[in-house]
């Protein structure tokens, strides 16, 4: 079979899945780049070449998978996030392009604000894959980064992406909930910045999701009570508690959570939102 022959075939399966087909060729393609080591070029130059047998089986086996809705970045292993390469496991919530405002607006703040040779302590709540510590630590060379997650795997996969990129020795990870279990000294006016992406969607919502979401993203990382709003009501007051005076919490919120986010922040000061491009408030920000 060759390339072409072999992404028609696969395009053809993938686009006979109602959730699936609109993005049933690129993921064809994507898919058989990853498993023969191809890249776009390959591809689009050498259409007629024949896909080896043992490449033939893997590509036929990640199809099978995509099939059962288990996102690309799973079986690729990998996704990038703010020019960074990290690798994913189902250990973790897959690292989202809307996130990455929430990344650029803690830089554009620190640089606006901040002498740019300042040491800054900074935590990442629910760090994942890590993706949020390691793209600031790789843009603020003087900041040191605590990572905090409740999941002893996706601490794991956040190490070992940290590893990956050098950043290691300037991040720490800590396997707690929230920042209930940090050491004392880093309870009480400590950091400069708190950033997190929380789950925040009503398990309500559960049903409307895309099945990839649904049924392979870990629930932990995506569900936060009937409204969406239980990790901002317990967050809030830790992350007050342990900003120093003047810190910035910067947190992902949800569709339609401006006004209850701004409720649970009404004695903050400074307290904005950053709109996605779809003009959504996707970030807020607000001083101790």
């Amino acid at each position: 079979m060759t390339h072409q022959q072999a992404v028609q075939f696969a395009t053809d399966r993938l686009a006979a899945d109602e959730h699936l087909r609109d993005s049933a060729r690129r993921d064809a393609e994507t898919l058989l780049m990853h498993v023969a080591s191809l890249t776009r070029t390959d591809l689009l130059a050498h259409p007629g070449r024949e896909l080896d047998p043992a490449h033939l089986a893997a590509y036929q086996d990640a199809i099978t998978r995509r099939l059962r809705h288990e996102p690309i970045q799973y079986i690729a292993g990998s996704q990038e996030f703010f020019g960074l390469d990290f690798a994913v496991t189902p250990a973790v919530l897959i690292p989202r392009p809307e996130t990455e405002h929430l990344v650029e607006d803690v830089l554009k703040h620190l640089q606006a604000r901040l002498p740019h040779d300042r040491p800054l302590a900074i935590a990442d709540i629910g760090t994942g894959s890590g993706a949020i510590a390691i793209a600031l630590a790789a843009h603020l060379p003087h900041a040191h980064i605590t990572a905090i997650d409740l999941s002893p795997s996706a601490l794991a996969v956040a190490q070992a992406n940290a590893h990956r990129h050098g950043l290691d020795r300037r991040i720490d990870f800590f396997l707690c909930d929230l920042l209930e279990a940090l050491p004392t000294d880093q309870q009480t006016a400590y950091f400069d910045v708190i950033v997190s992406n929380p789950p925040y969607i009503p398990t309500t919502d559960a049903p409307q999701l895309h099945p990839q979401v649904r049924e392979h993203e870990p629930a932990s990382a995506l569900f936060a009570g009937a409204d969406g709003l239980e990790i901002y009501r317990r967050l809030i007051p830790l992350a007050r508690q342990a900003l120093k005076p003047g810190g910035l919490l910067a947190l992902e919120i949800g569709y339609g959570q401006r006004e209850a986010v701004t409720a649970l922040l009404h004695d903050w000061h400074e307290v904005s939102f950053l709109d996605d491009l779809q003009g959504i408030p996707r970030v807020v920000r607000a001083r101790r």
